[in-house]
């Protein structure tokens, strides 16, 4: 597949507004794991491998360990994650499949005995920005070269 339409040139303001968002990610709490994990998370279930390839690689370079990065497609079966990355890989998933069952209250009230509103709000948008991005690129016809 070739590249279909370059958004950053033909929208250039849609382009920008989400690079905002990336902006603002950058100024949050949210550590670089979790950040990572979401990345990695959303753009395996979108299937999209030009961002499952750039953040798996960001992943690696911030620490992040192969096994972890090879089973993420199983963590829920796993012990190598942590409660509060559990608790964000269930927010990924749900936040990323929306229409198939929105966010459950479980998750939610699991979230919150380990997040407080902002770091769950932060997260949140993190998600939303994830699944931009890999609609943009499975769109425009982004390839892993």
């Amino acid at each position: 597949m070739e590249t279909r339409v370059n958004i950053s040139k033909a929208a250039p303001g849609a382009y920008q507004a989400i690079l905002g968002i990336e902006t603002y990610i950058a100024s949050t709490d949210l550590t670089k794991t979790h950040k990572e994990l979401i990345k990695i998370r959303a753009s395996q279930i979108n299937q999209c491998a030009f961002c499952i390839n750039m953040h798996t690689a960001d992943a690696l370079q911030h620490g992040e360990t192969n096994q972890r990065i090879f089973i993420l497609n199983a963590w829920q079966e796993s012990d190598i994650y942590t409660p509060e990355e559990k608790a964000l890989l269930a927010l990924t998933e749900e936040v990323t499949l929306i229409s198939e069952k929105h966010i459950s209250d479980a998750t939610y009230a699991n979230l919150r005995t380990h997040f407080d509103d902002k770091y769950i709000a932060d997260a949140i948008v993190m998600i939303i920005a994830i699944n931009a991005w890999n609609r943009l690129a499975i769109a425009s016809g982004w390839r892993v070269a």
